[in-house]
This record gives C-alpha cells, structure tokens and sequence, in this order.
C-alpha cells in the first residue's frame, strides 16, 4: 500500500490526521517511464541527519517540504521519548511493556518534500533508528502497572508537545488556506496534462495517490522499488510548477504569522527554550533527535 501522509491540519495536541486519498482514477495502460531520467535499476535507501536548522522556527513551522523533514523528526523524536519514559519505567519496576508497532516518518501532505519524493517514491522514507538494546525482565507487567509506565510515558512526551503544539496547529490551519487562493488553484489545474505525459490518468493529486497505490499493489515484486521511483519521479515533476507557487506563498504567510503580536510571545520560546529542552530529553533517554535526508 502507499503510505498515508500525515495531513497539515491537525488539533493542538498535534494528533494530525492522514490524507485520505479515496478517489478513483484509471489507467489506459502501463505508467510511462519518467521523462526526468534513465530507469533506476536501483533504489538508493534514505539516510538519516542531525543537523537542527539554525531558526528552530523551521522545525515546528515548515513552510517547504524540505523544511518538513525536520517536523518529522520532531514528531518521531517526541514518540520515541515517550516510548523511551514508558520502557524506563518498566524496567524499574522489573517488568516489560507490551509490543508496539514501529515508529516511522510521516510525511506532510501539504508540505510534498519533492527532491525526497522523486528519490525514494510517494511511500518511503528513512528508517527510524530502533532504541538501544538491554536486558529486559521476564515479567509481563500488571495492567495496572502498565497503565502507569504508558502514563509515565505520555507526561514525558507532553512536556516537550506542550512547547510548541498550539503554536504548531495555529501555522498549519494558515498553511491549509492556500487551499483556496487563486494562483494555486491555477497551478493545480496543470496537473492532469503533466500525468498524462507520463501515462497516468488522474485528474488531481488524490486521484494520483488512488492509482499508485493501485499500480503499486499489482507491480510484480522484484520491480516494485523501480515502480515506486518511477512513481515519485512522475509526481514530484508535476507538482513542482504547483510548489513553485505554494513555496513562497508559504514564506509570505510565516513572515507575517511570526510577526503577529499574539504570535510573540510563542515564538520567543520556541527560538530560547526547544532547543534545550530537546537535547536534555535525547541526554536523559537515550534518543537521538535524527531527520530523513535524500
């Protein structure tokens, strides 16, 4: 399946939810081959990066899908702290916690982070590292006593959320009303002519989503990664007049978000305090504060 990516539209508490791309769309034969390059014989797997950008403004409020990978690992990082907290707590008390599923990278749909998608496809990203191994006790854990741990868990994740959620989800809602202005919807409308160059047929990106995911169910598997290159290299081609667009319409709206007075005191925390705050968590907890690169 192609993977979800994570909508810019969340609640404060940054539970953002995931674009849902229900659309139908069909084919008139086998997707073309890119016109960006040769076919890839292989798929180059992503890397990982620890350089924080120099304004920690770009880590909570993206305005490029470049910008979005540090989001990402902001969201991992908080997940893993959590996680981290809650195993902690279990191991002092002698027990383990129940399995979890893996922790992976999400990205912003509408954020598309095209210089990553035309490398590694629409559903792929870098491998969230797995915590460092030791000992774990034989005993299954009380329900209650794994309620507590889970409990520690999220108050450990919550002190970091708190910092900048709110302000998180107040960017995002702005980032959504591009939605509706003029020039963008004028860029989106040349995405049916760019698919259909590269033999998709979809009238819009979801409608793109809908079909990849259909082709990629059906793609034989020794050439899946190849499908899924070629993939992105299609979208990411036809959505860069789109961005070319949204990118500076999104730096406008920051420039003019960070300069609101009800914004100020916000930021100023989020530019003295974060950064702080994260390295002291990834020293207490063992988790490094990492973000996808192509």
């Amino acid at each position: 399946m192609i993977r979800m990516l994570r909508s810019a539209r969340p609640a404060l508490a940054a539970a953002l939810t995931l674009l849902a791309t229900a659309v139908t769309a069909c084919t008139t034969g086998q997707a073309a081959q890119p016109d960006a390059g040769p076919r890839a014989a292989t798929v180059t797997p992503a890397r990982l990066g620890d350089t924080l950008p120099a304004d920690p403004v770009r880590m909570v409020l993206p305005a490029t899908g470049a910008e979005s990978r540090w989001t990402q690992g902001l969201d991992v990082f908080v997940q893993q702290v959590q996680r981290a907290a809650a195993a902690s707590c279990a191991r002092d008390r002698g027990f383990t916690l129940p399995a979890q599923p893996p922790i992976a990278f999400i990205r912003y749909s509408e954020l598309p982070d095209l210089d990553f998608i035309a490398r590694h496809g629409t559903s792929e990203s870098a491998t969230v590292p797995a915590p460092s191994a030791s000992p774990a006790p034989a005993r299954t854990g009380a329900a209650a006593e794994v309620r507590a741990c889970l409990t520690r868990g999220t108050a450990a994740a919550k002190a970091l959320r708190d910092r900048y959620a709110e302000t998180q989800g107040q960017w995002f809602s702005t980032v959504t009303s591009l939605r509706r202005d003029p020039a963008t919807l004028r860029a989106l409308r040349t995405l049916p002519d760019c698919f259909a160059r590269y033999g998709i047929e979809a009238r819009d990106e979801n409608a793109y989503f809908a079909l990849a995911d259909q082709l990629m169910q059906t793609a034989d598997a020794s050439g899946l990664a190849v499908r899924e290159r070629e993939l992105g290299q299609a979208y990411a081609a036809c959505m860069r007049p789109v961005e070319a667009v949204r990118e500076p319409a999104r730096a406008g709206l920051r420039a003019r978000f960070l300069a609101a007075p009800e914004h100020a005191a916000a930021v100023r925390a989020l530019r003295t305090t974060l950064v702080p705050a994260l390295r002291a968590a990834e020293k207490r907890y063992g988790v490094p504060l990492v973000f996808p690169e192509p």
